[in-house]
């Protein structure tokens, strides 16, 4: 005969297996298809009716789209991420197979980059350093059906759903209008697009036919891309024949006292009174951005490296607001020209 102890245990265990069974039971079930969710159905109604979209067209594209948990996944931040480390960050982008495509591409499309830097006034090194970084010149442009992501980060990922719906609004203007083949364009799992990693709403606002083709394609046009690159920096400020980065000597004080912005906001005489020096010369009212870069040293303790950076500097924080991306965008782009210059030949 069981004691009464066990049937108060038995009671409990089967207390406990009907509550969980109750909460599967009751969990929401999973969302339908996109094109039939309310939320996708306001977006319709809302964010597409300035844009001149017709919602059918809209609705029978966004019928075809599947949730991108992959892309899910690999936007979410993990909970114990990997120190910050500059020196490896920089290692990875200015590695020596990527200086010699580098060189190679700068050779292959001389041309158009010369014109852009007429027309625009940024070096073709910038440009080149760009898209090198971005995409290993086009081989590394991701093969995720951009539709499926977009949806998905706008719709199942809260934190940055109103971005991304931003997003997916650009991208269906562009397809409405030609531009963009909606159904097949793929990309990044972020939804960045072609050899310079374009965001939807960039292409509409910055993006070229630059080779005159009548078409816009950034992933199939290097020409393309390096005037819709030079556009970008230009239409964010870029000031021709100025510098764009200096080596520094700070410290975390001032940086935290400058405020980690992107933006070139204080006169580089108040910055020097502060402490900072520099490698060069600069004019007393350049207005300038400081950068500080952590690093891992050998025992594992983090140290900076500092750098000030110009207003062509942070054009390119514009396109990408890591400080460890537009430290090596310069870096990138000054061994480049320095390597152009001295012949280096593009087969090593």
């Amino acid at each position: 005969m069981p004691t009464a102890a066990g049937v108060r245990r038995r009671q409990m265990l089967l207390g406990t297996l009907a509550w969980a069974a109750g909460a599967v039971h009751a969990r929401p079930a999973a969302p339908g298809p996109y094109a039939e969710r309310p939320e996708v159905r306001e977006f319709v109604d809302s964010e597409l009716a300035g844009h001149g979209v017709p919602p059918d067209w809209a609705v029978q594209v966004l019928a075809t789209g599947r949730r991108s948990t992959q892309a899910e996944r690999l936007m979410t931040p993990t909970l114990t991420p990997p120190p910050r480390d500059w020196t490896r960050y920089r290692a990875r982008a200015l590695d020596e197979s990527r200086l010699r495509e580098a060189v190679a591409f700068h050779r292959a499309h001389r041309r158009t980059l010369a014109r852009a830097d007429d027309e625009f006034g940024v070096p073709a090194e910038i440009v080149v350093a760009i898209i090198g970084i971005e995409t290993v010149f086009g081989r590394v442009m991701g093969t995720f059906r951009t539709l499926d992501v977009l949806l998905t980060l706008a719709f199942d990922y809260p934190r940055r759903a109103a971005f991304y719906r931003q997003e997916l609004a650009h991208f269906l203007v562009l397809g409405h209008r030609g531009r963009i083949d909606v159904l097949k364009q793929t990309g990044s799992f972020a939804g960045a697009i072609g050899l310079p990693q374009f965001m939807p709403s960039s292409i509409r606002q910055y993006a070229l036919d630059y080779d005159g083709d009548g078409l816009t394609d950034l992933a199939r046009s290097p020409a393309d891309a390096i005037g819709s690159v030079a556009s970008y920096l230009h239409r964010h400020g870029w000031q021709r024949e100025q510098a764009v980065m200096f080596d520094a000597v700070a410290n975390e004080a001032i940086a935290e006292q400058l405020g980690r912005g992107i933006v070139a906001a204080y006169p580089w005489a108040e910055v020097a009174e502060l402490g900072v020096r520099i490698d060069g010369y600069l004019p007393p009212d350049t207005r300038v951005v400081l950068l500080d870069l952590p690093y891992l040293q050998e025992d594992q303790s983090t140290d900076y490296q500092y750098r000030i950076g110009t207003v062509n500097l942070a054009t390119i924080l514009h396109y990408n607001r890591s400080y460890f991306y537009g430290a090596a965008v310069a870096e990138f782009a000054a061994t480049l020209r320095a390597q152009t210059e001295a012949g280096v030949d593009a087969s090593g």
